[in-house]
């Protein structure tokens, strides 16, 4: 038999409503969530003298701390309990390049392994919590508890995701369209999370936002504007309400120059089309 582990199981079995596809191993249920899975480990299980061999350390951080500095030693993997957090580099110039944002269930740090040292910073932009391994720690994790390993692999690999999902954002010409396809994946990721995908609250500012999708920071106040006024979105400051979604996708979908500019053919013909009981005005006026 093979060996115990901290889970309770000797191993994964495919689940009963795997399906084998062309050779490839089972295609499995989606796997158990991150925290999920942590939280449920017993407080002290591992073998004797193992680095793990105590509960997961829990850190609270105060909004605006930096958990972790760029080119500082990787002494630490954290996984999000609770908050945001963005992603930084900072350039020879001293601009901060806001990579990308960070939500529960997230892993932080795990770019420093491969060099010893972190690729980039990660900063609370509200008060958050997080659980704290070391590398070695986290090792023994995986070795002596497969469904945590698991769910590890799978959570890298959902931010992996979103990496090629911003590469697609990028790829927008008009700022709007780059600003849709944002409030789109945001929307999507909170809603993996059980939250509402149609009322948002952001966490970061117009600037913050503006240096993720590569522009000028006035040209987000202008966009979203601009998406109010064609009936996708309702703007509060940083209360976001979607009001029509496949609107937002169809205008997400311009790449052609400004939004201004575009064919309207997404749009219902304004006759057929009641005015939001919201009207078209927003209020974007998150301090730079």
């Amino acid at each position: 038999m093979g060996q115990a582990s901290c889970c309770g199981s000797p191993s994964i079995p495919p689940h009963p409503g795997s399906v084998a596809v062309r050779g490839f191993a089972p295609a499995q249920v989606p796997p158990p969530d991150l925290l999920d899975t942590l939280l449920a480990l017993p407080g002290a299980p591992m073998e004797a003298g193992s680095p793990a061999a105590r509960p997961p350390l829990r850190q609270r951080v105060a909004a605006g701390t930096t958990l972790l500095h760029e080119g500082a030693p990787a002494r630490q993997i954290c996984i999000v309990h609770a908050g945001t957090f963005k992603s930084v580099k900072t350039g020879e110039d001293g601009y901060e390049q806001v990579l990308g944002f960070s939500l529960r269930g997230d892993v932080l740090g795990f770019d420093g392994l491969a060099g010893g040292r972190y690729a980039s910073a990660a900063v609370a932009l509200e008060d958050s919590a997080v659980f704290v391994f070391t590398p070695p720690e986290l090792d023994a994790l995986r070795r002596t508890c497969p469904p945590l390993d698991h769910a590890l692999q799978a959570a890298l690999s959902s931010q992996l995701a979103h990496a090629i999902e911003l590469a697609a954002l990028m790829s927008a010409v008009a700022a709007e369209a780059r600003l849709a396809r944002f409030v789109l994946q945001f929307a999507a990721r909170l809603a993996a999370q059980g939250q509402s995908s149609r009322r948002l609250r952001l966490r970061m500012n117009r600037r913050e936002i503006a240096s993720h999708l590569g522009v000028a920071h006035e040209t987000v106040s202008r966009s979203f504007s601009l998406l109010a006024q064609r009936g996708a979105l309702r703007v509060d400051n940083r209360e976001i309400e979607v009001l029509d979604p496949e609107r937002l996708r169809a205008l997400a979908h311009c790449t052609r120059g400004p939004l201004e500019e575009a064919p309207r053919a997404a749009a219902a013909p304004a006759a057929l089309t009641p005015p939001s009981r919201y009207g078209s005005r927003s209020r974007w006026r998150v301090a730079a």
